[in-house]
């Protein structure tokens, strides 16, 4: 029979996966000879030679049984001369390549080797063994093809058992190229000792002692979940008096601390091992892990580190990342050591050096829809397909920033960066888009898309970056990236969008942030918006916010001495609510806001629920933490009509909640307020939808993660008839927006506003 070869180029995830032994083991398993290597940009080129049926079998094996962690976008298959080879090899990996492949993110410990590390193997309490099935890829890697010498690896040489394991294509751990055992790989030590190093961890967290922890892709501060005294000593040294902590635990642990519906348990167990916020059972955990919450993020234990910690531990662990607000998270051994002194009592570190920063991914149940608050570990660099017409580099806004490059069909989000608003984090954010470009072999950008706030420093950054490139600068409206992040996430053209966010700079220059926009014909238009009120003191209101309370008042024609005496009722003095009067009236250091951010924080506030800002969003998270303990009362929010938009009249919603919550109880005023606030957009949006003749509504910002809100939304779309969409894949807050800038920019779609003559030519 008449031998046939062929030459297959795999596109996808298929480095770091185990997918050249898995070809290996197919191609002898059909009588194949041939060969399979790793092209420089992580796509797999193998040549088979053998009769047509088992070059078919092999095939249809490649398409339908990958390994678990593969992901294949392409197999490309083209005929070739048949060289009369007799054997199958795994060639060394190439530099070059043509580009299409991407790299696995890094995944948790699986099971088998974390049976191997309880169990008596020869990885019997070793920290750090891995498999092809598991283990950290991107925070280790340094650029393409994925093999040790190119990761942090590379420090630590491979003893002959490691190595046997390593040539036997055969093995689960060929070409693992994390894998190591005691006698060879990384080496923990629990303040400057390797003796019992995690025993000795351990019963320091029994003694109600706080740890630094270095894992995988940052360090980790870590005390018991239970412990009201050392988790109030945490919060006192670290300066984070509100801030939620997440928990790590075991899953019997965490079931008796939090309930889980089957969706989050299938992301809790995941892979991908994120954090995932649970309602908390009450009582089970120290009222100080998150103060004034009705939630709490928890995750399992993901490497062979904290499977071995757990083994010693019967309680859930607060794991909150070692690092200023804002600040990268801490990876140098001796910056942890100094950074920390006197936060953490000891530190439990490793000697693998960590290449790329990666937080741990957090995910929520939403309005029936598991979406992500932060999208990190676990996840990137997994690229996420969309319709792009020209490579794109995206830098997000200002706050909880990811970077996004487009290129080839697909869009790559990078980790959670953070507050760019200081030289470390601009420092970091460089020299992650510099590691994202080098391991993913994208092309140059075309297009540098940026926020459309002049003074962020992302902004400046675009510029600088563009001139290097010779590439065009995209300022993209905040609110116009969410919208473009939900609709090139779903592949739609058109969409109504409901963006209930917190600010966003306006092409009016004003402070948007509840807003109706219109995407049709690659064009957007904004339609609609919450009432615009005044914001007192600019970020003070977003600090303090009784002061927009008495912006809402003032709105709805409430007098003056009125205000002035709820304020005072509230805690403020005199002299505070004057001048927050006055500068209301006389519109000084007040411009106006349509924030539906703003509007939550000041219901939060009039009801005496949250008078200080101590985080982001702590307000409207504390708001949905009482309203989850209370019924909705009938009000029915008013539309208006205000210069030719459609706009929920807040003002007057607001003095309804006022008055309802001098005869109702706080927690059914706060459940009132969030559905009031779900339904006047809805109206707003199937009325926009009705006049464009448009389908989908798509709801986007940082509001869409309350589920009361996005569940009211969805059901008054729903009940309408409309299609409801929203981020599933990317954040639904800032996380997200880089996302959406890149869509924009690469599709050059445009802003449209009926008083913006040049509005046309813009994108």
């Amino acid at each position: 029979m008449a031998a046939e070869r062929r030459r297959i180029l795999v596109r996808g995830v298929v480095q770091g996966v185990g997918f050249r032994p898995f070809v290996y083991r197919t191609a002898v398993e059909q009588g194949l000879s041939g060969s399979v290597r790793n092209l420089g940009d992580a796509g797999v080129e193998i040549f088979i030679e053998g009769s047509t049926a088992q070059v078919d079998a092999f095939v249809r094996e490649l398409r339908e049984n990958p390994p678990t962690l593969a992901v294949i976008d392409a197999v490309d298959i083209v005929a070739a001369e048949p060289v009369g080879s007799t054997a199958f090899e795994i060639l060394s990996s190439l530099e070059g390549g043509s580009g299409g492949g991407s790299l696995p993110p890094d995944v948790a410990t699986c099971d088998a080797c974390v049976e191997e590390i309880l169990a008596n193997s020869r990885f019997h309490g070793y920290w750090a063994t891995s498999c092809t099935d598991c283990g950290p890829r991107f925070t280790v890697i340094e650029s393409l093809p994925y093999d040790r010498p190119r990761t942090s690896m590379v420090d630590f040489p491979m003893c002959e058992a490691c190595r046997a394991e390593y040539t036997d294509p055969l093995d689960r751990r060929y070409h693992a190229q994390t894998t190591a055992c005691e006698a060879c790989g990384p080496s923990l030590t629990f303040d400057g000792a390797p003796e019992r190093a995690i025993e000795r961890a351990a019963q320091a967290l029994r003694e109600g002692e706080i740890v630094a922890i270095k894992g995988i892709g940052g360090t980790h501060i870590a005390c018991d979940a239970t412990d009201q005294e050392v988790v109030s000593k945490l919060r006192r040294r670290v300066g984070r008096p509100g801030q939620p902590y997440a928990i790590m635990g075991a899953l019997e642990i965490l079931e008796r601390v939090a309930t889980l519906d089957p969706a989050e348990a299938e992301t809790l167990v995941g892979v991908q091992r994120p954090i995932v916020v649970l309602r908390a059972r009450p009582g089970a955990l120290a009222p100080a892990v998150a103060p004034g919450l009705h939630t709490v993020g928890a995750m399992l234990p993901y490497t062979g580190l904290h499977h071995l910690l757990f083994a010693e531990l019967a309680v859930p662990l607060v794991m909150t990342s070692a690092n200023l607000p804002g600040r990268p998270m801490l990876i140098d051994n001796d910056e942890i050591t100094t950074q920390l002194d006197g936060i953490a009592d000891h530190s439990l570190l490793h000697d693998r050096r960590i290449v790329a920063r990666c937080d741990d991914s957090v995910r929520r149940r939403v309005g029936g829809t598991m979406v992500f608050l932060r999208r990190s570990r676990g996840y990137v660099p997994e690229p996420i397909r969309a319709s792009l017409d020209v490579p794109v580099l995206a830098l997000g806004p200002e706050t909880d920033v990811t970077f996004a490059i487009g290129a080839d069909g697909a869009i790559t989000l990078s980790q959670h960066i953070g507050s760019v608003d200081d030289l470390e984090t601009e420092t970091f954010l460089e020299s992650a888009i510099e590691h994202l470009y080098r391991i993913t072999h994208a092309p140059d950008p075309v297009s540098i898309a940026c926020d459309l706030h002049p003074s962020f420093v992302t902004t400046r950054l675009a510029r600088g970056l563009a001139e290097r490139h010779g590439a065009d600068v995209v300022p993209v409206q905040h609110h116009v990236a969410h919208l473009c992040s939900v609709m090139g996430e779903h592949a739609v053209d058109a969409a109504v969008g409901v963006i209930l966010d917190g600010y966003g700079y306006g092409w009016d220059g004003g402070a948007w942030g509840g807003e109706i926009l219109v995407g049709a014909d690659r064009t957007i238009s904004r339609v609609g918006h919450l009432l615009p009120v005044r914001l007192p003191g600019g970020d003070q209101a977003a600090r303090h916010p009784l002061r927009m309370a008495a912006a809402f008042l003032h709105a709805t024609g409430v007098a003056t001495p009125e205000i002035a005496k709820g304020l005072l009722e509230r805690g403020m003095t005199r002299g505070e609510a004057d001048v927050i009067c006055s500068q209301i009236e006389r519109g000084l250091n007040a411009p106006w806001t349509t924030s539906a951010g703003r509007f939550l924080d000041a219901v939060a506030a009039w009801l005496g629920i949250c008078l200080e800002r101590t985080y982001e969003g702590e307000p409207a998270m504390r708001l949905e933490a009482a309203a989850a303990r209370g019924s909705v009362l009938p009000v029915d929010p008013r539309l208006i009509e205000q210069d030719g938009s459609c706009v929920v009249d807040t003002g007057q919603l607001f003095c309804e909640l006022a008055l309802l919550a001098k005869i109702h109880p706080v927690e059914d005023v706060a459940a009132t307020a969030q559905h009031a606030l779900g339904i006047g957009a809805g109206k707003m949006a199937c009325s926009a939808a009705r006049s464009a003749g448009i389908r989908t509504i798509a709801f986007s910002g940082g509001v869409a993660y309350n589920d009361a809100i996005a569940t009211s939304l969805r059901r008054h779309i729903e009940e309408h008839g409309l299609d409801f969409i929203t981020n599933e894949k990317v954040p639904c807050g800032d996380g997200g927006v880089s996302f959406g800038q890149a869509v924009y920019a690469s599709r050059r779609m445009r802003l449209l506003e009926a008083d913006r003559p040049d509005a046309a030519a813009e994108g």
